[in-house]
């Protein structure tokens, strides 16, 4: 598929694909429109590899605690995440929808010395399944089903595997925070990165992950400070919050 050739899917919506095409050069720059992922990137990393290990009884202190680890990332973008989680031993196949994302996080990861796997194609296009987690975030609140992507994370999950998800809540405080503050106060994202009526409250998603017979083993809310550019854990989840869920042996079988 060539860099400029579009996916059909259900899930994906065009106008998010050329917005982030417009910006792929930018990823892998600190200081540019996507600060806050690799500020964001430092905090969840560790918090997945801290539950993972946690839960899969492993030392979270060892060079490489996810070896062994078969990872998706779905909507790798640039491959921040990706390489992350590579660096701590996971074997890891990004995704994603934007063609031009695609060829930034394979160069940088090349560079890097890192073996992570890029393809461009939509999850519900993606052939393989049985993985041992599926990381799905900050990518919901984009796509143009919530609910049926969803259920596409979860058939790629092996049984007893794992899918992490990190949203923005469909709260008042959201709008305040993640889009008038983030995107015209601040200028820390660029303006239309969100929509709000796409935020995702966290029972829209806990609800149908426990229908599923899944376990939620981990969750927490994310507080972000736009001048200091630091961000930390915290339990409220209004604005930004992770998940992990525990998927039952029931589920892909």
């Amino acid at each position: 598929m060539s860099e400029t050739e579009s996916i059909q899917a259900a899930s994906v919506d065009p106008e998010e694909v050329a917005r982030y095409q417009r910006l792929a050069e930018t990823w892998w720059d600190e200081e540019g429109p996507f600060w806050p992922l690799h500020v964001l990137n430092r905090l969840r990393s560790s918090w997945v590899v801290e539950h993972l290990t946690r839960e899969l009884g492993r030392d979270p202190e060892v060079q490489r605690p996810l070896a062994g680890l078969r990872m998706l990332d779905v909507g790798c973008g640039g491959g921040i995440l990706s390489e992350s989680m590579a660096r701590h031993g996971a074997e890891v196949l990004g995704i994603d929808v934007t063609p031009r994302n695609i060829i930034v996080a394979g160069s940088h990861a090349e560079g890097s010395g890192l073996a992570v796997e890029y393809r461009h194609v939509a999850l519900e296009d993606l052939a393989e399944d049985g993985f041992d987690v599926v990381l799905n975030m900050e990518v919901i609140e984009h796509v143009v089903d919530p609910q049926a992507f969803l259920q596409h994370c979860l058939a790629k999950v092996r049984p007893g595997g794992f899918l992490v998800l990190a949203t923005l809540n469909r709260t008042v405080a959201s709008y305040i925070a993640g889009i008038i503050g983030a995107e015209y106060i601040f200028r820390v994202l660029p303006r239309g990165t969100h929509q709000w009526r796409r935020f995702v409250r966290p029972r829209e998603l806990t609800r149908p992950l426990e229908a599923a017979g899944c376990r939620i083993v981990a969750r927490s809310g994310v507080a972000v400070n736009p001048v200091s550019r630091r961000m930390r854990l915290t339990r409220y989840e209004g604005v930004n919050y992770m998940l992990m869920a525990n998927v039952p042996a029931a589920i892909g079988t």
